[in-house]
């Protein structure tokens, strides 16, 4: 989409145009929808939380600095809401889930191929509190000081949490049986997006493997 159409799709959603505000929905859908999966625990509650954030890009969108990207501004907003809907719906505190990490340091690496999916799959499966600190820290950039601010928990908590996330990704890749495939078109078009920014499979296995 060019800078003059999305413009001029922003200035119909801000007259509350309907037919502008789906097109705008449909354009960035794909985009707001890779942040959420990532933080959410199934595709149900992604498109949940996801829903939420476009109500809230509708609502706020006279708020929006035309100086600055509107993809970053989206994908802020997504962030925000996929953090605010665990704050505000789960107990980020884990009880059953102290377990220690596992020593990881005897396996082998596997030689079949990892892909988006898989990952996405197996981010979703780790403990919201893992999970939330994980894309917070390893993915979005926040220091431990600022996670534990947002969460409302302690910075200790926040480096645990995300030892704990990269521990359990490291033994669900190994034990998968998958590496990813750098080569494969679904490591090449599947992106992951992170604010404005995309990254691509391989490095995301690199954060989680290091």
């Amino acid at each position: 989409m060019g800078e003059a159409e999305l413009q001029q799709l922003i200035a119909g959603c801000l007259q509350h145009s309907r037919k502008d505000q789906k097109m705008l929905y449909k354009a960035f859908y794909g985009f707001a929808m890779s942040i959420c999966l990532r933080y959410a625990g199934n595709r149900y509650e992604a498109s949940e939380i996801m829903n939420q954030g476009f109500l809230k890009v509708f609502t706020n969108l006279h708020k929006y600095d035309t100086g600055r990207p509107f993809i970053a501004w989206v994908g802020r907003i997504m962030m925000n809401t996929s953090v605010d809907y665990y704050r505000s719906n789960l107990k980020l505190s884990l009880t059953d889930d102290l377990e220690a990490a596992e020593d990881i340091g005897h396996y082998e690496l596997p030689d079949q191929k990892l892909n988006y999916d898989d990952l996405i799959g197996m981010i979703q499966q780790l403990p919201n509190a893992y999970r939330t600190v994980f894309n917070l820290f390893a993915i979005e950039g926040f220091s431990h000081e600022e996670i534990a601010t947002q969460l409302n928990i302690s910075t200790g908590t926040s480096k645990s949490n995300l030892f704990k996330a990269r521990e359990k990704l490291k033994l669900m890749v190994l034990n998968s049986g998958k590496l990813p495939d750098n080569n494969s078109e679904d490591t090449r078009h599947k992106i992951i997006a992170i604010g404005a920014i995309s990254i691509g499979l391989s490095y995301l296995i690199e954060l989680i493997m290091r």
